[in-house]
């Protein structure tokens, strides 16, 4: 095991430093100028060459790729402005990712990416973690009980009905969403933002209940968009474990078919689910472009949604590089997880 761990840890910088050049790459050979969008002038209708030039030269836009790349994972900074073994004034020498320094956004000087990045985070972290704890709190049930009614009508309607569920796109559910409960349906739910005009002179208890009106909606979408592919998994596990020869044999000794499913197969049968909780970490961090964007969250989707219209490198770099610290983190973690759960896994 200890091993094993080593190897993992091991491999863990390569490839955390591989999807943030992958990143870079993309980002930086998509077609668009941030230069352009800073310097256009709307009433002059057309952009300054000059300040175009200056604006390139701050941020590094007319250098080679290499050394773009180079200064956003630091720990030098490489503007005019950076370390002076590179040429740079020396006023900021350190910076980029490996020191922890991820800068300003381009088109907003004056906010910091990583003060940022927190305000955002404490949007999108509780919103997403009760969609999870509700998506699993409903699909293990579920998928127990599809598992052991196996092919009765009322089991092959759930199927159906999740299937239908798994087919509408995350976008289509969120509008539905927003004209059944919303001000053009039955007016139950507010659909914009998490608090309502005014919020801010409510008293706490008040301001909480708003809060709580405004997530509703934003928290079942993100919810049912994954119910029905976790229900399914649940059922693919429980369906496995039942066919085992320990369930056979607990059945055999005159066992409650409660206490068999319960303490038996229901509890192997979630192993694999340790695998698939990993997964929701990304989504804490990454938040959701579509639901944030409908319901008009200020969260790290949208954040990420707005910096790709902007066109911010800076910004996109962050969130991504951010993204795939905690993917890889999680994985890591839920990988030892199921080897401490499971006896019978082994790694050489």
């Amino acid at each position: 095991m200890a091993a094993y761990l080593r190897r993992r840890l091991a491999w863990l910088l390569p490839s955390f430093l591989g999807i943030t050049l992958v990143v870079f790459l993309a980002v930086h050979l998509a077609p668009g100028d941030p230069a352009l969008r800073e310097s256009f002038d709307p009433d002059a209708g057309s952009a300054d060459a000059a300040d175009i030039e200056r604006f390139r030269a701050e941020h590094l836009l007319d250098r080679p790729l290499a050394v773009q790349y180079l200064h956003f994972l630091g720990p030098f900074d490489l503007s005019p402005r950076g370390h002076r073994w590179f040429g740079g004034s020396g006023e900021h020498a350190f910076g980029g990712l490996l020191a922890l320094d991820l800068g300003s956004e381009i088109h907003r000087p004056h906010v910091r990416i990583v003060d940022e990045l927190g305000r955002r985070l404490a949007v999108t972290a509780p919103l997403t973690l009760a969609a999870a704890l509700l998506a699993w709190g409903i699909a293990i049930p579920l998928g127990a009980w599809s598992a052991v009614r196996r092919g009765q009508k009322r089991e092959r309607a759930l199927a159906l009905g999740l299937f239908a569920l798994h087919s509408l796109p995350g976008f289509w559910l969120a509008l539905l969403l927003v004209l059944a409960f919303g001000a053009a349906g039955l007016g139950w739910l507010p659909v914009l933002g998490l608090h309502s005009a005014g919020a801010e002179d409510l008293g706490w208890f008040e301001w909480l209940l708003d809060l709580l009106l405004h997530s509703i909606l934003p928290v079942l979408a993100l919810a049912l968009g994954s119910l029905a592919y976790l229900t399914r998994q649940v059922r693919a596990s429980m369906l496995e474990v039942l066919a085992q020869e320990y369930v056979i044999t607990a059945r055999s000794k005159g066992l409650s078919e409660r206490v068999v499913i319960g303490r038996h197969a229901l509890r192997n049968a979630l192993l694999p689910a340790i695998t698939l909780a990993a997964l929701i970490l990304p989504a804490l961090v990454g938040g959701s472009v579509i639901v944030e964007t409908i319901f008009g969250l200020p969260g790290m989707g949208r954040y990420a949604y707005e910096a790709l219209l902007e066109r911010d490198y800076a910004v996109i770099q962050a969130v991504t590089a951010l993204s795939a610290l905690v993917t890889l983190l999680a994985l890591l973690a839920a990988d030892v997880l199921y080897a401490l759960a499971d006896p019978r896994i082994r790694h050489g």
